[in-house]
């Protein structure tokens, strides 16, 4: 009775320290608490949105895991809002550790559409709890599955020095109830001029499958700064009808100063 207890207990303890230790670890020296970035949307020569995407200055728990809070709000500005009144806020809580998120929440106004979801994830098990007006589901999901936000922070986190051109990253995302296997291709380095100067990036381009709204499977491109911060700093959008372009416009708490010349 007592070695079946023993080895009861044995069992127990290593499931429980499998469970404490099944996060991967990623090295992360591309951002921290308290980061602050501010973009500027112009569709042609109309100045049409704002966004912030900001990193709380305190670390939070989440599932019992510390996180980064990253809080991204977007808003059309002046007389692109007759067109598209948007005003949108995603919040991901980032484990500090395995770069995944551990929590979701979005709300959406966009003209009349409303939507408010908070997801809940339980990486062990491999499971997302969606929350809406509808109640809760839960939705099986992949390892390390991302959300749209803490996917872009861990593309931040990526070597791109062991890639070549036209080498794919993919990423599994979890939005609106699904998995998508977000794919992301290199293209290599560039240079470019922000309003702070000319800087050395990276480019990169999330292959996009068909739609109404996108031209192409190539049609997002994003530059990103070619230092440890890997910053987004332009990202140009070819639409059916026009195109948007999004240029950094204020900052502040990088982990590394920007090399500008």
């Amino acid at each position: 009775m007592l070695l079946r207890l023993l080895l009861v207990g044995l069992l127990f303890f290593g499931m429980a320290f499998h469970a404490k230790d099944s996060y991967r670890r990623v090295v992360n020296t591309s951002f921290d608490s308290g980061e602050y970035f501010e973009y500027r949307v112009h569709y042609g020569l109309f100045n049409a949105a704002d966004a912030t995407v900001e990193i709380a200055p305190e670390v939070q728990a989440v599932n019992g895991r510390p996180c980064y809070q990253v809080n991204v709000v977007g808003k059309t500005l002046g007389a692109f809002s007759w067109f598209a009144k948007i005003r949108n806020q995603w919040v991901s809580w980032i484990d500090t550790s395995a770069i995944v998120s551990q929590k979701f929440y979005r709300n959406v106004r966009e003209n009349d559409y409303r939507k408010t979801e908070t997801v809940v994830f339980n990486h062990p098990n491999d499971a997302a709890f969606v929350t809406d007006e509808n109640g809760t589901k839960q939705h099986a999901v992949p390892n390390n599955v991302q959300d749209a936000i803490s996917g872009y922070f861990f593309l931040r986190t990526i070597d791109y020095s062991k890639l070549n051109p036209n080498d794919v990253v993919s990423v599994p995302t979890f939005f609106e109830n699904a998995v998508y296997p977000l794919k992301v291709r290199y293209r290599g380095k560039e240079v470019i001029k922000t309003k702070y100067g000319k800087l050395n990036v990276l480019k990169i381009n999330p292959i996009i499958p068909d739609n109404q709204l996108f031209k192409g499977e190539n049609s997002i491109r994003i530059w990103m700064s070619d230092d440890s911060n890997k910053v987004p700093v332009k990202v140009e959008v070819d639409l059916w009808v026009g195109s948007l372009v999004m240029e950094i416009r204020n900052y502040r708490n990088t982990k590394q100063d920007f090399k500008w010349f």
